[in-house]
Order: C-alpha cells, then structure tokens, then sequence
C-alpha cells in the first residue's frame, strides 16, 4: 500500500483516468469497426468525418498517438474511397 497522501491521491487519479480513456479509446475503434464494415458509399461519406473528429480529439488529449490517429484516418479514407 502506498506511504504517503500524494501516492494515494495519484493512484485514485489514474484509476479514474485510465477508465477515462479506456472508455474513448473502446468508442473510437467500434465507430471505426463499423466504418470499415460499412459497404454503402453514402453512409460511409457520412460517417467519415465525424470518425476523423474523434480520431482527432483522442489524439490531442493524448489518449491516443497522434501518427495512430492519422494512420487510421488515412487506411478509413481509404476505404471509403475504394467502395463502389
């Protein structure tokens, strides 16, 4: 157990972040799970951006590496680009 007030407040803090971010994270790669399994060209114009917003924000904040985030967009954009 930890010894002082600071290492018992950070690890209250990390636990509550790491749920924090695992939450996101979890958000981002269903929205881009259904993305990618989306075979209509409309729905997936549509759902692009607001898939690169997120991919966006989580890279900002850290939660996920930038050069991933511009990965995923750039194979999702793709994708989109390559259905009929």
């Amino acid at each position: 157990m930890a010894n002082h007030k600071s290492s018992v407040k950070r690890i209250r803090q990390t636990a509550s972040r790491r749920l924090h971010n695992r939450y996101y994270a979890k958000t981002m790669r269903n929205a881009v799970r259904k993305l990618r399994a989306t075979t209509d060209k409309a729905a997936a114009v549509e759902l692009l951006p607001k898939v690169q917003k997120m991919l966006d924000k989580l890279a900002k904040n850290h939660i996920i590496h930038k050069n991933k985030a511009a990965n995923i967009k750039s194979s999702v954009a793709q994708h989109v680009k390559q259905l009929a």
